[in-house]
């Protein structure tokens, strides 16, 4: 699944391409010069190695004005639906948090990926108009380090949409 709006990419992205769980192959986008249009082998990057994606866990925090419970609820389990790879959501009446895995080549992309996702679903999702107030990024090795060690957040079970 490629993500990202429609047309020019943002300013300072020119070279990167977000990407998200599940994306298989290639990640150029279609506009790409050295993209074939055809189905035809593609050339090797210059250096002659394709940067491996990683998997981050991502925490993601928002709060804003009182909503009710059952709309906030509502919006979390639509979310979920259309961002498959949410692993829970915790909320109340004025914050959620939101806890999933993101392919993606470094924490840059994965970050920029993390920061859209509210905004980007929040009329699809009937998400409520509240702002992101804290985003931690981690790799997978850190995420399993933390919970080795007993300091980490908690494990993301049980998965779903639960309240605080």
């Amino acid at each position: 699944m490629r993500r990202g709006r429609p047309g020019a990419p943002p300013r300072g992205t020119a070279e990167r391409t977000l990407t998200s769980v599940g994306t298989g192959g290639d990640t150029r986008r279609p506009d790409d010069p050295g993209a074939e249009r055809d189905g035809a082998a593609r050339p090797a990057p210059e250096n002659g190695r394709q940067e491996a994606s990683r998997l981050w866990h991502i925490t993601l925090s928002v709060s804003g004005t009182e909503a009710p419970l059952k709309e906030v609820r509502r919006a979390l389990e639509q979310l979920a639906h259309d961002h498959p790879f949410l692993l829970t959501s915790r909320y109340a009446n004025d914050h959620a948090e939101i806890r999933y895995w993101e392919e993606a080549r470094d924490l840059h992309d994965a970050a920029a990926v993390a920061l859209r996702l509210w905004g980007e679903h929040r009329s699809t999702a009937k998400l409520p108009p509240w702002e992101i107030v804290g985003l931690e990024v981690i790799d997978r090795e850190t995420y399993h380090q933390r919970i080795a060690e007993g300091y980490g957040p908690p494990p993301a079970s049980p998965v779903g949409v639960h309240p605080f």
